[in-house]
């Protein structure tokens, strides 16, 4: 028989105080009802004794000491699962918000997921395109890999993640991929943005959508990401479909987890954030990856995440983009120089790589030629920068040749190679191409990173060809 607790000692912010309890459990459920409010759920966070402290998820508005009683479920949060779930929309407790009814399933997971034995992961291989030329000639996004977008304020983020939500694919079984997509503590214009691309692109249908709104209570935005890779991880693991997680923004998760974490009175670390938040952040980033066929009854799923962050004040040294960092394999730069050129996407190519693009590329996977055109590309925009250096102290025109066509290779692969439009799709060989192209700007003998196989066979088929 369930006992039911009749008075709060302290109401806190999102939290709730209760002592007397002698049998609660780390994260268990709690169910609430409130005079005039109707019921609410929230879960344990901290237990001192048999003083308990209760996250709740809807707010605390309307509580007072007197007028809430709560009795506990025994049990984690589980949300209910089936095929279903895709082309529907939910909010950040994985309640439906698009009006298409309720999920009924018997199937049903712990939000807070299914660790992963490192015995059972399959190593990444083969390659997600997105469609966009500068991550998938010069950051090929991995299946199975995380790999997070570092943007700042004003940046085109929002449009960057609609845009590969609309266009990625992966070269086979492409029935078989679909597209989880987590939003935190965003705008509802941002929302009605999402919503509506979506829709008007045809891809509605292979998406899953978990919405926080930034006037949605706090404590669901810690709740967001982990309905969103639990969905995903019974679409893998269970459906073995190849799933791609999309979450933004990580910074407005991380700035809610501080939010509670001074409402527990707990001890900050950097920037107030807490000392905890890196196993916070690694408890979600690591739910990424992909299961041996053979340890999964033959299903082949994975899990691909791209996490958006934004930078404060665009300092890749801030907690937030830092911690993610060292967690992930990579990361994807947005470049508020670029955009203020008008460049979009605005990719700033030379801080931005994917740690295992060399294991889904080359021969079997893209082109042969993939990896030697790509570090040949990243060698000479990264001299282009110097060459600009050189020039705003002498003048272009005081220039070498040489550095000239480095010049000119520099506008042409900015203006020709990273800016493409937000409805533009190019397949890999189209990037491919287009890359070529840009070498064939420069002298044959400053192609010192490509085998003259790929030279002979790719550069002579270019150097007559003009953007």
């Amino acid at each position: 028989m369930k006992i039911r607790y009749l008075k709060l000692n302290e109401v806190r912010g999102p939290l709730i105080v209760i002592d007397g309890v002698n049998d609660a459990a780390y994260d268990e459920m709690v169910e609430l009802d409130i005079e005039g409010e109707g019921r609410k759920r929230g879960k344990v966070v901290q237990i001192d004794g048999d003083k308990i402290i209760i996250q709740v998820f809807e707010g605390t508005s309307g509580f007072s000491l007197d007028n809430c009683s709560l009795s506990f479920a025994g049990k984690p949060m589980r949300i209910q699962l089936s095929r279903d779930i895709l082309g529907r929309v939910f909010n950040g407790i994985a309640e439906p918000i698009d009006g298409a009814g309720e999920i009924y399933s018997d199937v049903t997971y712990d939000i807070n997921g299914r660790p992963m034995n490192p015995v059972a992961r399959k190593y990444p291989r083969n390659y997600i395109e997105t469609g966009i030329s500068a991550i998938d000639g010069l950051s090929t996004l991995i299946r199975g890999q995380k790999l997070p977008i570092f943007s700042g304020d004003g940046l085109p983020h929002n449009e960057l993640a609609a845009q590969i939500v609309r266009q990625a694919r992966i070269s086979e079984e492409s029935g078989n991929f679909v597209i989880v997509f987590a939003a935190m503590g965003i705008k509802h214009d941002e929302a009605d943005f999402f919503r509506k691309n979506f829709e008007e692109s045809g891809v509605l249908e292979r998406v899953v959508m978990y919405m926080n709104l930034a006037d949605d209570p706090v404590v669901e935005r810690i709740i967001t990401p982990r309905c969103a890779l639990t969905a995903a991880e019974y679409l893998a693991f269970e459906l073995g479909m190849h799933v791609l997680v999309i979450m933004t923004d990580m910074t407005s998760y991380c700035e809610a987890l501080r939010e509670i974490s001074s409402s527990r009175e707990e001890v900050p670390s950097r920037k107030g954030y807490p000392g905890y938040m890196y196993s916070d952040l690694a408890s979600l980033y690591e739910r990424a990856g992909m299961l041996k066929e053979d340890i999964n009854e033959g299903k082949s799923g994975s899990i691909t995440q791209i996490p958006i962050l934004t930078m404060p004040n665009d300092d890749i040294t801030h907690p937030v983009p830092d911690l993610t960092g060292y967690i992930t394999e990579g990361q994807i730069v947005l470049s508020r120089d670029l955009f203020q050129k008008g460049v979009y996407p605005p990719i700033n190519v030379l801080p931005s790589l994917s740690r295992l693009m060399k294991d889904g590329i080359g021969k079997d996977y893209t082109r042969e030629d993939h990896s030697d055109v790509a570090n040949q590309i990243f060698s000479a925009y990264s001299y282009v920068q110097e060459v600009r250096a050189l020039a705003q102290v002498i003048g272009e025109d005081e220039l070498s040749e040489i550095d000239k066509k480095y010049m000119e290779f520099g506008r042409q692969f900015e203006e020709n190679f990273v800016r493409q439009g937000f409805d533009e799709n190019r397949n890999i060989i189209e990037t491919l191409d287009i890359m070529w192209k840009l070498l064939s700007i420069l002298p044959e003998s400053e192609l010192n990173r490509v085998n003259p196989d790929f030279i002979k066979k790719y550069y002579n088929a270019y150097t007559t060809m003009s953007f």
